[in-house]
């Protein structure tokens, strides 16, 4: 059954800011974007966005920023590329809409739970382990996501057949300490982003302006 999709509130206030944010950190010069509908016809998750493809990139280029970050399609993008592919300004739109699904991450907006519990617990097994731990990840995500027995009858048959192991299988040598440098960073630079956007600061010393 396809979704609804929602109509633009051209009312709601605009964030200039938020446009030239996302142009910033997924490198694409969002203007050229003439709205010719080519990400939207070639996407096949059209059907179950509340925002088509080509909208969602009217919405950043207007600065709406709350219509973006909240809608459902952010979250549903399988990142498959072809929405970039077939833009005839070469946007990489896909990578947009990544940008777009972190931005919404870090604001606490999650119009897909299940989507985002995934990606959190995945993230959080990546992190402990240096690499996915499938055992441990299918466990919190079924506990995190109230259905603790979705997927039990997959359960032995895939560990009979050695699919499955009960114990993490952590990266050798500085595997794990390389994976936990890259965590490391990612959160450092987002602190570094916060600290820079926060109003009030001056850029540079983290200290809040107007004296002691």
């Amino acid at each position: 059954m396809q979704t609804p999709v929602r109509p633009l509130n051209l009312a709601q206030a605009r964030d200039p800011d938020f446009q030239a944010a996302v142009a910033r950190d997924s490198g694409q010069h969002l203007a050229s974007c003439y709205q010719c509908g080519n990400c939207t016809a070639g996407c096949s998750y059209t059907p179950d966005y509340d925002f088509p493809v080509h909208q969602v990139m009217r919405l950043v280029q207007l600065g709406l920023k709350e219509s973006a970050l909240s809608c459902r399609s952010i979250w549903l993008c399988a990142t498959c590329q072809a929405c970039t592919t077939r833009c005839p300004n070469n946007i990489d739109v896909a990578r947009v809409m990544d940008v777009l699904r972190h931005m919404a991450r870090q604001a606490g907006y999650a119009p897909e739970p299940g989507v985002k519990t995934f990606t959190d617990s995945f993230l959080a097994s990546v992190a402990k382990h240096g690499r996915v731990f499938e055992v441990g990840l299918a466990a919190v995500f079924a506990i995190k996501s109230g259905k603790p027995l979705q997927d039990a009858g997959l359960g032995l048959p895939m560990l009979t057949h050695g699919k499955l192991s009960l114990t993490p299988h952590e990266p050798e040598g500085n595997g794990k300490a390389e994976v936990a440098a890259i965590f490391a960073r990612f959160d450092r630079v987002a602190a570094q982003k916060a600290r820079a956007h926060s109003p009030g600061e001056t850029p540079g010393n983290g200290k809040k302006g107007g004296g002691e």
